[in-house]
């Protein structure tokens, strides 16, 4: 039945954009190494409407542990380091009148269970996102099969959104290993 293939289409694509979310999301949790993409989530006030980091300044990495940030403007500078500052990163940015410097600390070993333990609560988000859409498509279906679509068909249906989201949850746990072995590494 066409309506059914639609829910199922959906349902993997929404599954599909809940594992990119998680991804992105342990892109923001810092291994040790200075990647621009670990401000992603900083928003600067700029001209009294927040506005995200990577707009209004270019971020380049000259060594591993180094972040340089050059604002667009440079009345920007004090912003981008209040910015920076009320952030989670714990970081603080050194400025020389024309770049923020922001000097990535070595991680300590409580500093990285404590990120692996962030990265655990990031992937559970994510199964639970997963979990969420195969209530929801499996009610969907359900709704189906009162309006007369055969119950085998909609048992089928079912069964291939388990499946989804068995597959989809493996491919966050991978994330999440891959990730563990990022933050462990020294």
């Amino acid at each position: 039945m066409e309506e059914i293939e639609l829910y199922l289409e959906e349902a993997q694509e929404l599954m599909q954009k809940a594992v990119d979310h998680t991804a992105s999301e342990l892109l923001k949790i810092r291994a040790g190494k200075a990647m621009p993409n670990m401000l992603d989530g900083i928003m600067v006030q700029y001209y009294g409407a927040p506005t995200p980091l990577h707009q209004i300044s270019s971020v380049n990495t000259p060594d591993a542990r180094t972040l340089a940030i050059k604002p667009f403007e440079r009345t920007m500078i004090s912003e981008i380091e209040k910015a920076i500052i009320n952030s989670d990163l714990g970081l603080a940015p050194q400025n020389n009148g024309e770049l923020i410097i922001l000097t990535i600390p070595a991680l300590t070993e409580e500093r990285r269970i404590s990120l692996v333990k962030q990265a655990k609560n990031e992937c559970e988000e994510g199964k639970i996102s997963l979990r969420t859409v195969r209530k929801n498509t499996n009610a969907e279906l359900k709704a189906l099969q009162k309006d007369g679509a055969s119950e085998d068909d909609v048992k089928r249906a079912e069964e291939k959104v388990q499946k989804f989201t068995d597959q989809y949850a493996m491919k966050i746990d991978d994330l999440l290993v891959k990730k563990e072995v990022d933050i462990m590494k020294i």
